[in-house]
């Protein structure tokens, strides 16, 4: 997995959990679910970048 990659799905992460948060804070459920969504996206990314890594090595 290249640094790059690592750091974009790292910040996407970091990103939705912040959503999260502010969502369940201000009882905004679409803010909230937008969070959730978007560290999946990140965890997505983030296993397929390893399976790549798997068949390179």
């Amino acid at each position: 997995m290249g640094i790059g990659d690592k750091i974009d799905n790292m910040s996407e992460d970091a990103s939705g959990k912040a959503k999260e948060a502010t969502g369940k804070a201000t009882d905004n459920e679409r803010l909230e679910a937008e969070g959730r969504a978007d560290q999946s996206k990140a965890d997505i990314k983030q296993a397929g970048e390893k399976i790549k890594d798997a068949f390179k090595n």
